[in-house]
């Protein structure tokens, strides 16, 4: 499906919301930004100005930094954000009420035909736009944080979201050039969250059962399966790790696979607060609060670093 959308608002101007501006701006579209802090919106301008900069210098822009930053409005209200936009993405407090207030606004202000899209981590559409005159254009357009940095998107509509609202987001992210995949049935915290949280929660049991320390845990993943999975999915690895493919593999391993689902049945994950706080104490004492600009900037720079060699291996394949 063809996209001719040139205007977005971007609602909510954080971590997540000043990363999407970067999205729609180095893609060529112009870009309304609006948060309710003032001062949040200063910080923003000058987060997205270092983004592009570093997008620049590692040959990741098509133009310009001025250019993109031309592209780009700083605005003070709801109403200068959504005026003449043809796409909204809200990317607020992850709060239900404060959600469903925020589009509930969004939808009296809009033109009819905008889309009205979420950031949201974990609630469906219905949870937060039902009801609403133009419920049918609300849809949840889910990204990796920094979504400039890790190019995938969840697009997932409720039962009243139109079927064309979904092609048409669907078709946008893949314009700005995200990785979008249609999340077909409404479910809490989508594809994505799901198997990152499936992954939290089984590293959290092998901490509370003593089978290793967090460090452990995490340099398990990290070092062992991060290193695969920074470029294949868990079915493409199985499929390469047996001789005849993923069938193959499910045979050898699908017992093992069974019994260890069938140990956690019956077994739902209760969170402890002692070990809660052990884990907390843990973690500052390896990364210091004082370290965690550091740290972030560190994570983008090898999140930048991901992204060229991403692009380099397209151009390889073309």
């Amino acid at each position: 499906m063809s996209v001719t959308i040139s205007r977005v608002a971007v609602i909510g101007a954080g971590l997540v919301g000043s990363s999407w501006a970067v999205v729609f701006a180095r893609a060529g579209l112009r870009v309304g930004v609006y948060d309710a802090d003032a001062a949040q919106l200063l910080r923003a301008a000058a987060a997205i100005r270092r983004s592009l900069e570093e997008l620049h210098a590692a040959a990741l822009l098509r133009d310009s930094v001025a250019a993109n930053l031309d592209r780009l409005s700083f605005v003070h209200t709801l109403d200068a954000a959504l005026a003449d936009a043809e796409y909204a993405q809200e990317s607020i407090v992850e709060s239900l009420p404060a959600k469903r207030a925020l589009f509930a606004a969004m939808d009296d202000i809009a033109a009819p035909t905008t889309i009205l899209a979420s950031s949201t981590s974990a609630f469906v559409t219905s949870s937060f736009a039902e009801g609403f005159t133009g419920s049918d254009r609300c849809v949840v357009v889910h990204p990796v944080n920094p979504p400039h940095l890790v190019p995938f998107v969840e697009v997932s509509g409720a039962h009243f979201t139109r079927a064309d609202v979904v092609a048409r987001s669907l078709a946008l992210m893949r314009q700005v050039g995200q990785s979008a995949i249609h999340v077909r049935k409404e479910i809490r915290g989508f594809v994505l969250n799901r198997l990152q949280w499936t992954l939290l929660a089984e590293a959290y049991r092998l901490v509370s059962e003593g089978v290793a320390t967090a460090d452990e845990v995490d340099r398990a993943v990290r070092d062992g399966l991060g290193r695969r999975w920074a470029f294949m999915g868990p079915f493409e690895v199985g499929d390469l790790n047996a001789p005849e493919g993923i069938a193959d593999y499910l045979q050898r391993f699908g017992s093992t696979i069974e019994a260890i689902s069938e140990s956690r049945q019956g077994q739902p994950l209760r969170l402890q607060p002692t070990l809660n706080d052990a884990l907390q104490s843990e973690a500052r004492a390896m990364w210091p609060q004082t370290r965690r600009a550091e740290r972030l900037a560190e994570r983008d720079r090898r999140l930048l670093a991901l992204a060229v060699l991403d692009t380099s291996n397209q151009n390889l394949q073309r």
